[in-house]
């Protein structure tokens, strides 16, 4: 929050580390998880597909928290640099109702409802290749 209160952004800075911290609990147990599951030998069809299986919903999952931690640490970032709270689209400050449900918001609501339509129509990535050039 651009010039707000500082302990208003400290709280949001503990809640995000502690969402960083049990994020990473998270991905460690998966991981102990799928190594346990991995030493047991498939004996048959079956039991190969199942693993097969829960390796897929390891992977998925695994993604969907990196892509989570990798949020939660630009908000952090975005609190070190004294820019959290700021809408990175039309730079206005985000609410707090919005940052209590999702602390790690980039965008306020009618952005990030803009942001959601365009990638639901494909035009973000695009938008994406072409910032990147």
């Amino acid at each position: 929050m651009k010039n707000g209160p500082k302990s208003i952004t400290a709280r949001y800075k503990k809640i995000l580390e502690n969402k960083a911290e049990e994020v990473r609990r998270s991905m460690s147990a998966q991981k102990a998880a799928q190594v346990v599951a991995r030493l047991d030998v498939p004996s048959d069809e079956g039991d190969l597909s199942q693993q097969h299986h829960e390796e897929w919903i390891f992977l998925n999952r695994n993604t969907l928290d990196m892509k989570l931690l990798r949020e939660v640490s630009d908000a952090l970032l975005r609190i070190e640099q004294g820019d959290y709270g700021v809408c990175l689209g039309c730079e206005e400050p985000i609410s707090e109702k919005r940052l209590d449900a999702v602390p790690w918001a980039r965008y306020c609501v009618k952005c990030q409802e803009a942001v959601a339509s365009r990638i639901a129509s494909g035009e973000y990535e695009e938008d994406l290749q072409e910032a990147s050039r």
